[in-house]
């Protein structure tokens, strides 16, 4: 606990220029004016660690997804979508911050022990601060990642109504968890004490979650579904593994931590199966997404509710994840932890009916942090002029005339040596290896002729290099957690 405390007196004292304040004027539609139509619920389902080409909509051939393939048939695909970040917890501080990774607090992986992760200040204007202020009842299932139990970060004192998952992404490993958490409260599950393996975790969210649908039909809300499938460890109940062994093989194994004092606190278990639970996991997903929809359209929703299903990066090669076997990035180069395409971009499907044209397709640059400008614009909300997204609801309503487009997209990273990327039209930069060497070369793509980044093309366009240099090193403020070494350039 003295740890924690700290923590918390640290950020008291951290002044950072993208810190927004609560006490920042938000101006909305009169309330009692508000009509049903114009406070439509909001539904945004995230998949943890799901593949560009993890979905039959985008290609998949290896198994089917129907239930998100039916949804993206009713609404618009999106083919030029990038998440905040390529790893879990950043990816998640754009997504509820409207700040790249350049300029959101939280811009990596930051472990906090015993569980959780470093948390968001409460002094920070967030999505759902945003909505509960709005009118909107809050509520988060599945795994939040963003600070640990009670802190300022906690999913309660960051705008949430109702939290029920995985506090801590590291426990979010686990698919047969020892507890979760209700709100403040940690909710022992004895029946999987000694690796029993009882009660699944994803299954238990999900009965909370169509509670909480259930229970506010009748107020506007807005409920966020980080799941924590695909994600390691590769684990599905037997009733679902029976349909897929044998049918994925040659199989893979995986050798991992199955007792012991570090068992279910972090390190996956082991596997046999790979192929067969990754694909368990995905019916599971998919099945989950169909009930959600389900239970909106049994309660009468359907035509005043937004559903956004997407990913929090690409897909991982954790735990006996085998991405290569099921093709999951499609065409696109790397992994979760790369800042190539396959790393960061991710599917998004959007659904609103009689607003989005059924079965449409978008190519327009969107990413993460268009998320919550997109919702202030569909609220009539007024927010912050420096946030680094771009509403997307022009591209919504089939008006992509009028649609403004980004001047680029960035990303860091800050592991691995560090790594940073930019967007810029159909130019891609990449640099790696920035702790090392700041100034190293840079790897320059044309997406639009090259969307696998198989040939570097920087020594052709010195000009576009030199621009892009200059994007990645002013695409960021100064972090006192999160930096890339004393003296770099990006520092």
């Amino acid at each position: 606990m003295l740890k924690n405390k700290l923590i918390l007196n640290d950020i008291s004292k951290i002044a950072i220029p993208y810190i927004l304040f609560l006490g920042f004027a938000i101006s909305c539609s009169n309330s009692e004016t508000s009509t049903k139509n114009n406070h439509p619920n909001i539904i945004y389902i995230l998949a943890d660690d799901l593949g560009y080409g993890d979905l039959s909509c985008y290609g998949q051939k290896n198994f089917s997804t129907p239930n998100i393939d039916k949804l993206a048939s009713q609404g618009m695909l999106f083919t030029n979508h990038y998440s905040g970040s390529t790893v879990c917890a950043p990816s998640r501080s754009v997504l509820m911050t409207g700040l790249h990774s350049g300029h959101t607090f939280i811009r990596g992986n930051s472990e906090i022990q015993p569980e959780g992760q470093y948390p968001l200040p409460d002094s920070l204007l967030t999505l759902p601060k945003i909505l509960q202020k709005d009118g909107y009842i809050t509520g988060a299932f599945g795994k939040w990642g963003l600070g640990f139990p009670g802190s300022e970060g906690d999913p309660m004192n960051q705008g949430f109504d109702t939290f029920f998952g995985y506090n801590c992404q590291r426990m979010g490993h686990h698919y047969y968890p020892i507890h979760l958490w209700s709100n403040f409260d940690s909710i022992p599950l004895t029946e999987n004490y000694n690796g029993a393996k009882v009660s699944y975790g994803p299954e238990l969210i999900q009965e909370k979650t169509l509670q909480f649908i259930e229970d506010n039909a009748n107020k506007p809300f807005f409920l966020f579904v980080p799941s924590i499938i695909p994600h390691a460890e590769l684990v599905a109940p037997e009733s679902i593994m029976q349909k897929y062994r044998g049918k994925f093989l040659p199989e893979l194994s995986y050798e991992g931590t199955d007792d012991g004092p570090k068992f279910r606190k972090g390190p996956y278990q082991s596997q046999t199966e790979c192929h067969a639970a990754f694909v368990a996991m995905i019916e599971i997903l998919d099945n989950q997404v169909g009930e959600i929809i389900q239970k909106v359209e049994e309660l009468g929703l359907t035509e005043n509710t937004i559903i956004i299903f997407s990913s929090d990066n690409g897909p991982h090669v954790e735990g006996g994840a085998d991405p290569d076997y099921f093709d999951s990035n499609g065409p696109l180069k790397g992994y979760k932890r790369d800042l190539y395409e396959g790393g960061i971009r991710v599917p998004m499907i959007v659904k609103w009916p009689n607003v989005v044209a059924p079965n449409s397709k978008s190519e327009h640059i969107s990413a993460f942090w268009d998320f919550l400008p997109t919702i202030a614009e569909i609220r009539n909300i007024e927010i912050p002029t420096n946030l680094d997204g771009i509403s997307f609801l022009p591209v919504l309503k089939g008006e992509s005339a009028s649609q403004k487009e980004h001047d680029f997209l960035y990303w860091e990273f800050h592991e691995m040596g560090g790594r940073i990327a930019v967007r810029k039209g159909d130019w891609k930069a990449v640099k790696y290896d920035v702790f090392k060497n700041a100034n190293g070369p840079i790897e320059l793509y044309n997406l639009k002729n090259d969307i696998g980044e198989q040939n570097n093309i920087a020594d052709l366009y010195p000009d576009v290099v030199k621009d892009m240099e200059a994007i990645l090193e002013n695409a960021r403020t100064p972090s006192d957690i999160f930096t890339f070494g004393k003296g770099n350039t990006y520092q």
